[in-house]
């Protein structure tokens, strides 16, 4: 697999497996990857909806006059425009994700007393059928990305969900079985991106929405990304505001790894590794981690503080960032950098408090790097001349 424009390509890597990497030398900020869901389901809990428009997930206001609601399950499901409504009601809102949708609301829902995960994910089984029978295609596709199948009591018991609310029969190909269930719990666990709600600094950010992207899948995480991804859900761009968007935060050489952090950069070791190994079934071993392995909790909390075991681990940290790092981004010089980790911090971490985000140029013009930076969590712009005077 490469991009329409040759940029990146998906190569196996010993240890990573499948991985993209960069097929020529890339500038910082370069949009390297801009990806459409296959899948898009709610966050929220069933009955709820949300304010969101159920095709798109934009925010629908109180007083829209252009949202319409579904014709047939009237006041669950809302859309923000008839456009959108008449987009759906051909591939997202069948009248098999209706049907199910509201058997699933009702009071006597298997899913009454249940937690909130397991409603969210009878919304991901729902719309993961659907999919097989309005693209066979798309649901191949959805089939070959990572996840093994795993039998467990969630699996049953949600495949006996899907079987009363609405039996298949019409899957052709791929069948209606508890392994197939099991199989698409396993991709969405892996490979499910959240669309998030927009940045309150004093609200914990949540999620409105999932996706999954069939070629963003591929990204590998590092602790030290050196790209980050951007979504603009609340955009007015016509269908395509569910699109993600990659881009590097700083230039690198071709036949790089392209990674990205599965989380906020500012999380502490411990708090990272039971993440990756609780949500994806691995323990990461890039350089940040190998050097914060050693660190006291003490330590992790000052983790932009340079100390010297962190200076002796500088040599091959420095290169996974990229050694192309050297004195590039806006100017900024590494001469007095003993620690990568903090010019990390410095450079690519919004500083807005609790936010977290991680800063990416704007993409170049005319092949001229931009100074603006943008964070792909608050969406503040800075300018990094001026970040670099301050320093």
């Amino acid at each position: 697999m490469s991009d329409d424009n040759a940029l990146i390509k998906m190569v196996e890597i010993e240890n990573r497996g499948r991985a993209l990497v960069s097929c020529r030398p890339l500038k910082a900020g370069e949009i390297v990857l801009k990806d459409s869901p296959i899948v898009l389901y709610s966050a929220f809990p069933l009955p709820a909806a949300g304010n969101y428009c159920s095709h798109c997930f934009r925010t629908i206001s109180s007083n829209s006059p252009a949202a319409v609601s579904c014709p047939h399950c009237a006041t669950a499901s809302l859309f923000c425009s008839s456009e959108c409504q008449s987009v759906a009601l051909a591939t997202s809102h069948t009248p098999f994700v209706c049907q199910a949708l509201t058997r699933l609301r009702a009071a006597d829902s298997p899913l009454h007393h249940h937690h909130h995960d397991r409603h969210v994910q009878a919304r991901f089984l729902v719309a993961a059928y659907n999919l097989a029978m309005v693209s066979p295609f798309h649901f191949q596709t959805l089939l070959s990305l990572q996840g093994e199948v795993f039998v467990d009591d969630a699996a049953v018991f949600l495949h006996s969900v899907i079987s009363s609310v609405c039996p298949l029969s019409n899957l052709g190909q791929f069948g209606f079985s508890v392994e197939l269930t099991s199989a698409l719990l396993a991709k969405d666990k892996l490979n499910a991106f959240g669309l998030m709600e927009p940045f309150d600094q004093d609200k914990e950010r949540s999620v409105r929405a999932y996706g999954i992207y069939p070629r963003a899948s591929f990204f590998n995480h590092d602790c030290l990304p050196n790209a980050c991804r951007f979504d603009y859900v609340d955009s007015a761009s016509d269908f395509s505001n569910t699109d993600i968007v990659v881009r590097v935060i700083h230039d690198l050489p071709a036949g790089r790894e392209i990674c990205l952090s599965y989380f906020p950069v500012n999380l502490k070791y411990s708090e990272r590794q039971q993440r990756l190994k609780e949500d994806y079934g691995f323990t990461c071993g890039c350089d940040r981690c190998n050097v914060e392995a050693n660190w006291s909790d003490n330590e992790e909390e000052g983790e932009g503080e340079i100390g010297q075991e962190d200076e002796d681990m500088d040599e091959d940290a420095d290169d996974n960032m990229g050694a192309d790092l050297e004195a590039t981004e806006c100017g900024m010089s590494k001469e007095n950098d003993d620690f990568p980790h903090a010019y990390f911090f410095m450079r690519y971490m919004c500083s807005r408090d609790n936010c977290g985000g991680t800063l990416a140029p704007l993409p170049p013009v005319d092949a001229r790097p931009s100074t603006i930076m943008e964070c792909n969590v608050c969406g503040n712009l800075s300018n990094c001349e001026e970040m670099d005077g301050n320093e």
